[in-house]
């Protein structure tokens, strides 16, 4: 069977239409959602069935960890553990935006959505719908891009449709999406910093924010 399409506005979404999409979570269902990104997988981090589903529809490899969409930054620090000075930073200047942000985990997230490493990537995307579906949720949600393992990720919902169709319940669709690069990926460990992954924001602009002491 495919997948159901529910068309709406990336900039007022239609709180009916969310809400159905909340429900899907709240049952440990998948849903595909539109990011500012690329189109990404939610569910709930914290239904292990939930989890080991999206792994089984990806193919995605056990040890790859799943990243978490949040609304605020203060559910970012709540799913981590002795958050540094320069993921403050980071988040201030860069969120809600294209920044995934690697952490040590707290002892709430699951250690099979950290793939067992204990770090858990964090993000803040801009996203009226993403926003609206934690809150409706009332709590974070996977944001794992919407591909099987080795394909390309997906702009449009007819593209994960055809790519993901017949193994997801729901996919929200609000057009095409940025799509051009993927979220950049900094690792942080105490006063230590790395780009795991250069995305949308630039290395250079990464060092620029953390060098300023501008707004100690």
């Amino acid at each position: 069977m495919s997948a159901e399409l529910l068309r709406v506005s990336s900039e007022n979404p239609d709180p009916a239409a969310i809400r159905y999409a909340a429900e899907f979570i709240r049952r440990g269902e998948l849903v595909a959602i539109p990011t500012d990104t690329f189109y990404g997988i939610a569910a709930d981090p914290f239904n292990l069935a939930a989890v080991d589903q999206i792994y089984r529809v990806k193919g995605r490899p056990e040890t790859r960890a799943l990243p978490i969409l949040v609304n605020a930054a203060s559910q970012a620090i709540a799913l981590s553990r002795d958050v540094p000075y320069s993921f403050h930073k980071l988040s201030a200047k860069f969120w809600p935006g294209p920044l995934t942000l690697l952490v040590e985990a707290s002892t709430g997230v699951p250690l099979k959505v950290t793939a067992h490493t204990g770090n858990v990537a964090l993000r803040w995307p801009k996203s009226a719908i993403v926003d609206a579906l934690i809150a409706l949720v009332k709590g974070p949600i996977t944001g794992t891009s919407g591909n099987i393992s080795g394909q390309p990720a997906c702009a449009t919902a007819i593209d994960l449709l055809e790519q993901m169709g017949d193994r997801l319940p729901l996919i929200i669709d609000a057009g095409e999406t940025p799509g051009n690069l993927a979220s950049t990926i900094v690792k942080l460990d105490g006063d230590d910093w790395t780009v795991m992954r250069e995305g949308v924001i630039t290395e250079q602009e990464i060092r620029a924010c953390l060098e300023d002491d501008s707004e100690a």
